[in-house]
């Protein structure tokens, strides 16, 4: 496993940065997209609407906003445009009034069949096997998790393991020494005490 030099300025090389490559594959991604959502009269945001909704139609607005990480602010006025475009209709939940649901009209169904072809084409503009893109999205889920959980943890996901060597001592002093060393340990007050420490004996 490649190995970070902490104290150098390796660390914060660009091109060494995941978040860097993340951020410039995406631009690629929404790039190859654009010719092709074009085509449909789509913006890449309304196109992950839609499939929302080719995957279940009649959901509600914040049904579409949680699948898609979008707030009411951002999500509203997409909606509004996609039918002003004719691709689906707002109507008030029968079973509770404040809830909005989304429909597709028949021009919206009808696109579906247009924007099948538009994952082949991003799989051969890739150059990587359907294999390849599946182990890249896996992995990416999980980054994505474990950020979700550090956000909402306040931390950052990390776990310290420190194991110590105390030559000339009984294991029972070392093991006394580690405990009171792990309750005065610099790390353990780390992103405000939520990076968990374990210390143990060599």
């Amino acid at each position: 496993m490649e190995q970070l030099d902490s104290s150098g300025d390796d660390l914060l090389a660009l091109d060494k940065q995941f978040c860097f490559a993340l951020y410039s594959a995406s631009l690629a991604m929404t790039k190859a997209y654009k010719p092709l959502l074009d085509a449909l009269g789509l913006t890449y945001p309304q196109y992950l609407a839609m499939l929302v909704l080719w995957q279940q139609d009649g959901v509600s607005v914040k049904q579409i906003g949680q699948q898609l990480l979008l707030d009411s602010g951002t999500l509203t006025p997409l909606l509004k445009r996609l039918e002003t475009a004719g691709l689906i209709v707002r109507q008030r939940s029968s079973s509770d009034e404040r809830s909005v649901n989304i429909h597709l009209t028949s021009n919206g169904r009808a696109l579906k069949e247009q924007a099948k072809q538009i994952p082949l084409q991003i799989l051969c503009a890739s150059g990587q096997t359907v294999a390849q893109l599946g182990q890249m999205r896996s992995e990416l889920l999980l980054v994505r998790d474990a950020l979700h959980s550090a956000n909402e943890q306040g931390g950052y996901a990390l776990s310290v393991q420190l194991v110590v060597s105390l030559p000339g001592i009984s294991a029972e002093q070392g093991q006394a020494l580690l405990d009171k060393a792990h309750q005065v340990c610099p790390y353990s007050n780390a992103t405000r005490g939520n990076i968990p420490v374990t210390l143990s004996l060599a």
